[in-house]
C-alpha cells in the first residue's frame, strides 16, 4: 500500500511539472485575449480591439448580439453607460484553445464591484470566436473571510 501510495505522489509531482508549460499556442492565446480585454473593456476602443476576433463572433452573453457588429454595439453601450468603467483581471487560466478571465469591474455603480468570470474560445489563428460571461456582484458581507478574488 505505502509503495502504491509513493509511485501516484510521484506521478502526480511529474504530472503537475509536466503541465505547468503553456505551449506556445495557448501562450499567444493568452496574450490576444489580455489584450483584447484591455482594448475592449478598459479602453473600450473597439477598432483596437476588433483585429483580435475572428470572422464569426458568437456571444453566449444575453444582453450582447452574435458577430463583430454585435460587439461593436455592446462597446458602444458600455462607453455610454459605463464610461469610467474599469476591468482588473486577477487571474488567466488558458486550456489549448480557451482562455477563462477571473476579473474585477468597479465604476459601474458606486461602490459596487463586481465579479466576473469571462471564457474565450479561439480558433487556431488566435482570434476570439466564442464568448461566455458570468457576472455577481461582490456582496457587502460575507459567511467567510475568503474574498470573491
Amino acid at each position: 500500500m505505502l509503495k502504491k501510495s509513493l509511485l501516484m505522489l510521484a506521478f502526480l509531482c511529474i504530472a503537475k511539472t509536466s503541465f505547468a508549460a503553456v505551449p506556445p499556442e495557448a501562450q499567444q492565446n493568452k496574450e490576444n485575449v489580455l489584450k483584447f480585454y484591455h482594448y475592449a473593456l478598459n479602453d473600450k476602443n473597439f477598432a483596437a480591439a476588433k483585429p483580435f476576433l475572428g470572422e464569426q463572433y458568437k456571444q453566449h452573453n444575453p444582453t450582447a448580439k452574435d458577430g463583430i457588429d454585435g460587439f461593436r454595439e455592446f462597446i458602444a453601450f458600455l462607453k455610454k453607460k459605463y464610461p469610467d468603467s474599469h476591468s482588473e483581471i486577477k487571474r488567466v487560466l488558458v486550456d489549448g484553445d480557451y482562455v477563462v478571465l477571473h476579473v474585477a469591474v468597479t465604476r459601474r455603480q458606486p461602490n459596487v464591484t463586481q465579479a466576473i468570470i469571462d471564457i474565450f474560445r479561439l480558433d487556431k489563428q488566435h482570434k476570439i470566436v466564442e464568448h461566455w460571461d458570468v457576472i455577481q456582484t461582490v456582496p457587502e458581507t460575507s459567511a467567510n473571510s475568503n474574498g470573491m478574488f
